[in-house]
């Protein structure tokens, strides 16, 4: 494709659809509506909507016609960090392919092999969307564990030292996620075992979900699309769905592309049809008779 040329080939058509569909599905698992992403990124929602539809701006293919020329991907020129060195780039090549399972099978041979050990998981950790009943099933875990209950959001606010509408307001998402990384290293490094209800999106950042796993005997709570969204009206908030008219749609297209973060837990607990005091018992019963969670409890 030439510079001037106007129409798109069969195949940039194809690239710039997955393009869109990526942006798409990234702003879903944070669960972001447009118009907040148009604020945090200063792109117009209107070109956001293009971008997603797979409309995107020309310049997107131009700098694949470059990377192409170069034997590159077009990551090479979009990622922050360093350029990769041989070995790390054939490591990734190779590790590209692998199925889940294998990708966990190595990084158990990484920890047995290069001495990394796994952190011990004091803590226990509630992940899922809004509504999951996170809140309610953490304090019911307390009581029962004799813990302290810790929620995210409030130890965000503690660490920013402003109320989240003003974080977001004043700084973006991305500011977020920096509060949202410390504050959960912070809670993690105290060796008081707590049980800690998480924010819907944290899943979505690869490196603190990755330090929530290490660090916490993690459990996905899940619930049917309807019952989230009924919770959630139940008590009045519907901050993540404001103006929108396809609430469910999103909410079902946030789910599934957190289905499979969320399913990285220890353990998956379904809240679906069970009243807050039975689930918060049978809870306590399953992570009782947890293999993982014996485990721990025999270590300690």
């Amino acid at each position: 494709m030439s510079e001037s040329r106007d129409k798109a080939s069969p195949d940039d058509t194809a690239f710039l659809q997955i393009v869109g569909e990526r942006v798409r599905n990234a702003r879903a698992r944070r669960g972001m509506s447009r118009k907040i992403l148009a604020k945090d990124s200063g792109v117009s929602e209107r070109y956001l909507a293009q971008l997603e539809s797979g409309a995107g701006n020309i310049s997107i293919l131009l700098l694949r016609q470059i990377a192409r020329a170069m034997d590159l991907s077009i990551t090479e020129f979009l990622g922050d960090r360093a350029p990769l060195t041989v070995d790390q780039a054939l490591l990734l090549r190779q590790v590209e392919d692998l199925a889940p399972e294998q990708l966990q099978e190595l990084q158990g041979f990484i920890r047995e092999r290069f001495g990394v050990a796994p952190s011990v998981k004091r803590h226990i950790a509630l992940t899922g969307l809004r509504g999951a009943g996170k809140t309610t099933l953490g304090r019911h875990l307390a009581a029962a564990f004799g813990l302290q209950f810790v929620e995210m959001a409030k130890e965000i606010e503690a660490e920013a030292g402003l109320s989240l509408n003003e974080i977001f307001d004043l700084y973006g998402q991305a500011a977020y996620r920096r509060f949202e990384r410390r504050a959960l290293e912070r809670i993690t490094a105290d060796p008081a075992p707590k049980v800690i209800a998480t924010g819907g999106s944290l899943p979505s950042e690869p490196a603190t979900y990755a330090h929530l796993l290490a660090h916490c005997f993690t459990v996905w709570l899940k619930a049917r699309p309807e019952e989230h969204m009924g919770r959630v009206v139940a008590q009045g908030d519907l901050r993540p769905m404001a103006g929108q008219s396809e609430a469910m749609a999103d909410l079902k297209r946030i789910l599934a592309q957190r289905e499979a973060l969320y399913a990285r837990a220890d353990m998956t607990f379904d809240t679906a049809g069970r009243a807050a005091d039975q689930a918060g018992s049978e809870l306590a019963a399953a992570l009782r008779a947890h293999p993982a969670w014996l485990a721990r409890e025999a270590a300690e």
